[in-house]
């Protein structure tokens, strides 16, 4: 094989090994890249468990190097051409576009769980461009494209495998080409699912009737799924069924925001004592900040992570005042959080159209402006591959101790949002953001309260749900004072290339 040499830790290597022989059993062998049937149709899943910085995700995609080395198709949801009988499959999900986006940032073509349920149905006449850019067919002629657009086309497929993203490098929008979307109803082979603490029992067994082989990758630290009673899928396999990374790998070492996150599994440490650790850490690393006070301009792009809800809400309406924004209407540049889709039954392929297109349960997104018709809005999803989308939409604003939220304005149903200055610890899970500010002060009151989940202090979770989120800088807020703004919003930040599809909703 033409793999680099990786130096795995022990466990690593074991966990390897054994992700290796399962398989094996499934037909698939990594050591002389040979492919053959599935031996048997039984289903099979493995957990590989370890905190931040384990080498979980170098794992993944060394695996997924190997296993593309090995002849394996890496199936993307963008587009899937006629099932051949030989081909052996593989997807790599996440929960939400963020946490794909965070694999795909590190060469791992990654993408959303919801994306493999569902696939696009293409117009047979841009069908066969898509054919012969995967490599299933010759090139096409096509009415209104010129040779110079097909070349743009596969230019853009050879170095970033995207069937949307190189149809529109060709000048082709969504609704060109892609005429709906269906329920995945072919089971695919190898699934590799990361950030699988926040699955939920009904995404874990949906996944369980696509995928025969089933890989999920999974930190026992963070904090279970609303409603599970702090459990995680994981937990329930059996030991034998779980492999476990204890290990600090040794690529994270001099990390002092994973040390932090790591210094709280020590029984001993309070509180206090973890804030002054972390106050000594910001004196002799800049990449940790014992801020006392929260930055407006980073609220814009990377929210601030608090417990409570009243704090997010009070938060919100401070950076709402900074920038100076009206009460009854959005500035372009604020963030939102997609709270869900607001659609009778009648409308289930709009549905499924808008969250197809990364507008799912807390997809973070950038309010553009005002879409073509009343109640639209123009939006750029963070973390997603075609960031661009125009939808129906619902803003909520919430004011703190009012319990109606107010509407500034709202199409009759659509997508909903609330905003996006501030966010829940619990809906950060899945995200990282280059900088985070965690404001300690609602640790403090987790802390004041002595609640525990799953065996372990409440205030210890969220700490490090929270800290694990920053990928290179942390802020660690320890006032309730928020710092002015230097400049207003702006949009200009989220320019997308030319070749990027744009994709409307308004229809």
């Amino acid at each position: 094989m033409s793999l680099p040499a990786v130096i795995f830790s022990e466990d690593q290597a074991e966990a390897y090994d054994r992700v290796a022989e399962e398989l094996r059993g499934a037909g698939i062998d990594l050591d002389d890249s040979l492919l053959t049937p599935p031996a048997s149709s039984r289903s099979s899943v493995l957990a590989v468990i370890g905190k931040a910085g384990s080498g979980k995700t170098l794992l993944l995609a060394r695996l997924y190097k190997a296993l593309e080395e090995a002849g394996v198709e890496v199936v993307s949801g963008d587009y899937e051409g006629r099932r051949r009988k030989e081909r052996r499959t593989l997807a790599i999900l996440a929960p939400t576009n963020k946490a794909a986006s965070v694999l795909r940032n590190r060469g791992v073509p990654a993408t959303t769980i919801h994306r493999i349920l569902y696939t696009p149905v293409y117009d047979p006449e841009y069908e066969r461009i898509a054919d012969w850019l995967a490599g299933n067919g010759e090139k096409p002629e096509i009415e209104g494209l010129t040779e110079q657009a097909l070349e743009r086309a596969r230019a853009f497929y050879e170095k970033n495998k995207s069937i949307p993203g190189a149809l529109a490098a060709a000048g082709l929008r969504g609704s060109d080409f892609i005429t709906g979307w269906k329920r995945r109803e072919d089971p695919l082979d190898i699934g590799f699912i990361d950030e699988a603490s926040m699955l939920d029992e009904r995404q874990f067994n949906d996944l369980k009737e696509i995928f025969p082989t089933l890989v999920i990758f999974g930190d026992p630290a963070q904090l279970a799924p609303v409603g599970q009673s702090g459990a995680m899928v994981f937990e329930t396999l059996p030991k034998e069924r779980q492999l476990v990374l204890n290990r600090v790998h040794r690529q994270t070492q001099d990390n002092p925001i994973l040390d932090l996150a790591h210094a709280l599994a020590d029984p001993e440490i309070g509180f206090e004592a973890f804030e002054r650790m972390v106050e000594d850490t910001a004196r002799r690393d800049e990449r940790v900040v014992f801020a006392q006070r929260v930055e407006s301009e980073l609220m814009a792009r990377s929210p601030v992570l608090v417990w409570r809800n009243a704090t997010r809400v009070r938060l919100i309406q401070a950076f709402r005042n900074a920038y100076g924004a009206p009460p009854d209407d959005l500035l372009p540049g604020e963030p939102l959080i997609c709270d869900g889709i607001e659609l009778p039954m009648k409308h289930r392929k709009k549905r499924i159209d808008l969250e197809a297109r990364g507008l799912i349960k807390g997809a973070q997104v950038i309010y553009l402006g005002p879409g073509r018709k009343p109640g639209f809005s123009r939006l750029h999803v963070l973390g997603a591959e075609d960031p661009r989308v125009g939808a129906a939409s619902i803003v909520k604003i919430e004011f703190p101790d009012e319990e109606e939220p107010f509407i500034p304005y709202a199409a009759r149903m659509g997508a909903t949002f609330l905003h996006g200055a501030a966010v829940t610890i619990h809906k950060a899970q899945g995200s990282q953001w280059d900088t985070v500010q965690v404001f300690a002060p609602d640790l403090y009151a987790a802390a004041r309260m002595g609640r525990s989940e799953a065996g372990q202090p409440l205030w210890k979770r969220l700490a490090y749900v929270a800290i694990t989120r920053a990928e290179h800088r942390l802020h660690w807020v320890v006032r309730n004072r928020l710092a002015l703004p230097s400049g207003p919003l702006s949009v200009d930040d989220l320019e997308v290339a030319p070749t990027q599809l744009t994709l409307e909703s308004e229809g």
